[in-house]
């Protein structure tokens, strides 16, 4: 989170705010969410209309190619978080994720496009529950008890980097990482979700939920990619 951003912002952190304003906060902050879910669907299957970018994203998926769409895609939603997160315009607040949005529709055009070409989209229906009713579990751990959840930056930092190396490893060196990988990666993202939203009260001004709803979109989004991989993986 920018310092710089309390220091031009007149409102406070929503662990200072009152109940009133906090519980303004996490209603704006999860129908964001939720309205980031939505745009996510109608793009997608915007870009499953279309052919050519479904066979440009498929052609993609190999190799050093996707190793270069990964890194770009890496780039790119760093930038959009950025956006989001240090403006205090709310306009591009808006714009950094909704760029965030269309390139996660992107990165997922070849999975999702496979599935239905297989045609079982009965997998993605599954996997899709399962990730909502797990986001919605672990979202209620987090306000139900009094766990310090912010012990587990430390964990998925190294966790994330771990997953980076092995991920660049596989594409190098042609193997693959197999079911394994995808549970301890739903893992990862499991925790994700614990710590962003336990981090909810502390990061973010009561006026920042645009940012607040697209890190909880990100970790979200990685669940939801591994779950589908484990769905997958069955068939």
């Amino acid at each position: 989170m920018n310092e710089q951003y309390y220091q031009n912002s007149k409102m406070q952190t929503v662990s200072n705010a009152t109940v009133e304003e906090r519980a303004n906060f996490y209603k704006h902050t999860y129908g964001h969410v939720a309205g980031g879910v939505l745009a996510f669907l109608v793009v997608e299957s915007l870009m499953l209309q279309s052919e050519k970018l479904v066979q440009f994203m498929f052609s993609l998926t190999q190799g050093y190619l996707w190793l270069a769409l990964l890194v770009g895609f890496m780039l790119v939603t760093s930038f959009a978080q950025r956006m989001a997160n240090e403006s205090m315009d709310r306009s591009k607040q808006y714009l950094g994720y909704f760029i965030f949005i269309v390139a996660e529709a992107l990165i997922f055009v070849p999975m999702i496009a496979y599935v239905l070409y297989l045609g079982n989209p009965e997998v993605l229906k599954q996997a899709a529950l399962v990730t909502i009713a797990l986001f919605a579990g672990l979202s209620t751990v987090v306000f139900v008890t009094k766990t310090d959840f912010s012990i587990l930056r430390g964990a998925l930092t190294i966790g994330f980097f771990l997953a980076i190396g092995l991920i660049v490893a596989g594409m190098l060196f042609g193997f693959d990482l197999g079911l394994w990988f995808s549970v301890g990666m739903c893992a990862l993202a499991a925790g994700s979700i614990l710590y962003n939203t336990y981090q909810l009260k502390y990061q973010y001004a009561t006026d920042q939920y645009v940012p607040a709803a697209l890190s909880l979109f990100a970790s979200l989004m990685l669940l939801f990619w591994y779950v589908l991989r484990i769905f997958m993986s069955r068939d």
